[in-house]
């Protein structure tokens, strides 16, 4: 089952979204959150630090991340981790957490002119915890992070790398001015994170 899942999602995966997506209107916020986290590969986490000398300070950290296979995203951000990763170690003590997620990371932004910290450059934060999957949403996880991050086929396997998710509690949007929006998590999975139209300016 789970082989069978890869094989698709990585077939999805090299056909790299073939039918273009407009970048939703800031007026769809629920929308617009789906969209980033669809479109983005990877996130910066922010943990609260179990480590000298900045225990009990928030510590920040890249990782690679996909909802799912190109054009088919579930909104849900799964990782690939593992216990050896300070922010993990991190985890292990307190699980929340925070996803920061720009589209700074595609072409959009730059070909716009748009700065990273402009509210124009869409970025979406979530807050929650990160948990590890189980039974058969490994096969999810699996395929969804291999597909989008095929090398991750061939890290070490020593490393005891394990399967994760993002539990979504609050989304934050900035994607235009005027400050800061929320949306639930059942507003953001209820939406469509994009609609097929003929252009595309986020390749």
């Amino acid at each position: 089952m789970c082989r069978a899942l890869l094989a698709v999602f990585l077939a999805l995966a090299l056909a790299r979204d073939c039918d273009s997506v407009s970048v939703p209107p800031h007026e769809e916020v629920a929308r617009m959150a789906r969209f980033v986290v669809h479109k983005c590969d990877w996130a910066s986490m922010a943990t609260i630090s179990t480590h000298d000398p900045v225990k009990g300070q928030p510590f920040s950290n890249a990782f690679s991340i996909s909802d799912g296979p190109v054009g088919n995203g579930t909104g849900t951000p799964y990782m690939y981790l593992t216990h050896m990763e300070i922010s993990v170690q991190d985890l292990q003590v307190n699980p929340q957490a925070s996803l920061s997620v720009s589209l700074a990371q595609t072409h959009y932004c730059k070909n716009h002119g748009f700065d990273p910290q402009s509210p124009l450059c869409a970025h979406i934060i979530l807050s929650g915890s990160v948990i590890q999957v189980q039974d058969s949403e490994v096969c999810v996880a699996k395929a969804a992070l291999f597909g989008r991050h095929p090398e991750m086929i061939d890290w070490p396997t020593d490393h005891s790398w394990f399967f994760a998710r993002f539990n979504i509690s609050q989304v934050w949007v900035l994607d235009y001015f005027g400050g800061v929006k929320t949306v639930s998590p059942e507003e953001y999975y209820r939406a469509a994170p994009s609609r097929k139209h003929s252009g595309s300016d986020t390749q």
